[in-house]
């Protein structure tokens, strides 16, 4: 689904490229960072943390857009299974860089930002349309349907 599907400009956002790649995607987007050792069901991409605002929400083929990761270092085996598992994110758009984030960015091969001009957290929400070509550092997202940019 791409903008002119929507008959919208899409809004545009610039950061840096962590991961390369193009991806799009529905967004996910949650404030809290999320655990990756004991917060994930990496055979489902599903959220499974107990008090996580994404309890049973699924990443998978989204663009997941975040704080950043907490936890242990496990984190990055467990998205590197979401991977393996095919229920990896289509993308991550985190504004906390860590060696848990960027390793499991890596591993996951999923198109990555940071260091955003503008916070996504502020202008993306869950059900937008996401096009993330972090070759280029840019972000396109199409608002959902009788949403405000």
């Amino acid at each position: 689904m791409s903008a002119i599907a929507h008959n919208m400009v899409p809004l545009v956002i610039r950061g840096r490229k962590v991961v390369g790649g193009i991806a799009e995607g529905e967004a996910l987007v949650t404030r809290d960072r999320i655990s990756g050792w004991g917060g994930i069901d990496p055979r489902t991409g599903t959220v499974i943390e107990t008090r996580h605002e994404l309890r049973g929400r699924s990443f998978a083929g989204k663009v997941l857009v975040f704080p950043g990761a907490k936890g242990s270092s496990g984190w990055s085996a467990m998205f590197h299974m979401t991977r393996l598992m095919n229920s990896a994110p289509a993308a991550f758009l985190f504004n906390e860089m860590t060696t848990k984030m960027a390793l499991g960015a890596v591993v996951t091969h999923a198109p990555s930002m940071t260091d955003f001009e503008r916070d996504p957290l502020e202008c993306i929400e869950t059900g937008d349309w996401v096009r993330v070509d972090a070759d280029r550092g840019v972000i396109e997202i199409t608002k959902k349907r009788g949403a405000q940019p």
